[in-house]
């Protein structure tokens, strides 16, 4: 069996050498247009902060060495320029101009994805770079310390954008980020957890402009500025974070199936042509979750995929069984992102009765040395009760609370599920009821009545504006808000009716629901409590 492989990165690389190791007489070739091949991409940010120290971090094996683990063959400077699916070819294009005719048993089209060059003016100036190649990120260090850069401009504020702004603001740099989307992370985060992280941003020193778009790079000889429909904006180094696109234009006639650009597989990773697979960024797979497809050009599902792929291919396994949009990300030195599943919007739109709820938990024993907290979203359907997605923010291991979620999700799992579930506790690294389970506890709460609140964006909506604020924190700490001791709320509160419509309002929101417990003994029908307190919203009382 012969196959031939097309790109040499995640996907690429792992499919050849499963296969191999499936096989040790299949005849296993990589073509990749690259020099470098299994290269760490989401390791570049880190190489540019100099968290990594040398390139050499970020290769993973180069072409002889992997050949001479895997057995695979791997061939660099070819970039494939079209198949012909009829007659089972290749046709490949080198360095050198010239082109040959590669034939196949099995065809793997790996070759990832492309950034996304806005058409302005400027993007060829010295100065202006992508986040894409290790290559780019050595670039970007090499020209940053030579020309002594102190402000940059950051283009585009997903993931990657917002690790570039993180590290080389750790370089001294002044960052500014820009987005053409209303809020940072569109698509990963809700939008006030967006909006939380985008002030935590700007306390840590990092501008962020959002609902911003990019018109230009200004320079003469390098670049000086960037233009902006806000106005024009001071750089000496630019970085063009927008987003990636499939690289397959070299399969346009090819009759290969594709959305936008994306190829089209099942889950074994099969496309619409005979004999031809494909995986990793050009690739469309589908949300676990919902089924629908879902472009997930992250590196771990380009391993996953192609691992399952391969062992498809030989009748083993059970397929690729889809993403979840899983993903986290540093954002400050001490704010970390990460979420996974669906969204409240994402659900609401995919047709689930979605119901979340904003809680702040501690991440460790609160008495622990260096302890913080979770700021997670939890969302779940609101009849079944079943986990539909999460998202956190925080200063420790919020991978810890979404690979929980993950878990959750894949299995099926209702909030309920987790209530007795015996997670690893010990003070330096969780609470004694784990704080993924006291979100699954506030959550039911919720849905069970018990708990009655407001949401950080139903406040920010206007929802809680005939509401009268009763500041429930150890101590007075809301302008114009009403005080409440809860120690002593025993009785009846002089002043207010019963059926008052009360705002509940402490620090994180756990002191309110203990006051509205109280007040609901008491006799008191209209009171909320804000989700996430002041340490989330931004609470105003005229």
């Amino acid at each position: 069996m012969k196959y031939i492989i097309l790109g040499g990165v995640a996907a690429g690389t792992k499919a050849a050498a499963k296969l191999k190791r499936l096989d040790r007489q299949a005849e296993v070739k990589i073509f990749t247009k690259s020099t470098d091949i299994s290269y760490a991409g989401c390791g570049l940010p880190y190489y540019i902060g100099g968290d990594i120290p040398s390139k050499d971090g970020l290769i993973v094996n180069s072409p002889q060495k992997y050949s001479g683990l895997t057995g695979a063959q791997v061939q660099t400077g070819c970039e494939a320029i079209g198949i012909d699916s009829s007659k089972k070819q290749v046709s490949i294009r080198r360095t050198d101009g010239k082109t040959f005719e590669e034939s196949y048993d099995k065809l793997i089209i790996a070759t990832g994805a492309v950034p996304f060059i806005p058409p302005v003016e400027g993007v060829e100036l010295p100065g202006v770079f992508c986040v894409r190649t290790p290559d780019d990120a050595v670039a970007i260090r090499d020209y940053a310390e030579k020309n002594s850069c102190r402000k940059a401009a950051v283009c585009g504020a997903g993931f990657i954008g917002l690790e570039t702004a993180e590290n080389l603001a750790a370089l001294g740099m002044e960052v500014t980020v820009i987005d053409a989307a209303p809020q940072i992370m569109p698509n990963a985060f809700d939008a006030e957890m967006a909006g939380y992280a985008k002030r935590k941003l700007k306390t840590g020193g990092i501008r962020v402009l959002t609902s911003v778009s990019l018109k230009g790079i200004n320079g003469t000889e390098h670049a000086e500025s960037i233009s902006t429909d806000n106005g024009a904006l001071p750089a000496d180094l630019v970085i063009l974070a927008i987003g990636v696109r499939p690289a397959t234009s070299f399969l346009s006639g090819s009759g290969i199936e594709m959305i936008k650009g994306t190829i089209l597989v099942d889950e074994d990773m099969k496309t619409s042509l005979p004999d031809v697979y494909a995986a990793g960024d050009c690739a469309m797979v589908k949300n676990s979750l919902t089924g629908q497809p879902q472009w997930s050009a992250m590196g771990s599902t380009a391993n996953l995929a192609a691992r399952a792929m391969a062992k498809s291919l030989y009748g083993a396994g059970n397929g690729y069984g889809g993403c979840l949009g899983t993903g986290v990300v540093r954002l400050l030195p001490t704010l970390n992102g990460g979420r996974t599943g669906l969204t409240e919007e994402q659900a609401k739109a995919a047709g689930y009765d979605a119901v979340s709820a904003v809680c702040i938990l501690d991440d460790k024993a609160h008495y622990y040395p260096g302890s913080s907290s979770f700021i997670v979203k939890l969302t779940a359907e609101r009849e079944s009760r079943r986990i539909l997605g999460v998202q956190v923010l925080g200063a420790g291991a919020v991978d810890k609370m979404v690979d929980i979620a993950v878990t959750g999700i894949s299995q099926g799992m209702k909030l309920d599920d987790f209530d007795t579930l015996d997670f690893a506790y010990a003070p330096p690294f969780s609470t004694a009821i784990h704080p993924f389970v006291t979100a699954c506890y506030i959550l039911e709460n919720k849905l069970d009545g018990i708990l009655e609140s407001i949401s950080p964006s139903e406040y920010d909506a206007g929802a809680a504006k005939d509401y009268t604020v009763l500041d429930v924190q150890p101590a007075p700490g809301i302008p114009n808000a009403r005080w409440v001791n809860l120690s002593q709320v025993t009785e009846t509160i002089e002043g207010l009716e019963k059926d008052a419509k009360l705002l509940l309002v402490c620090t994180k929101g756990k002191r309110g629901y203990f006051l509205q417990n109280r007040l609901k003994a008491l006799g008191y029908t209209n009171t909320k409590v804000l989700e996430g307190g002041v340490m989330f919203n931004e609470v105003k009382v005229p």
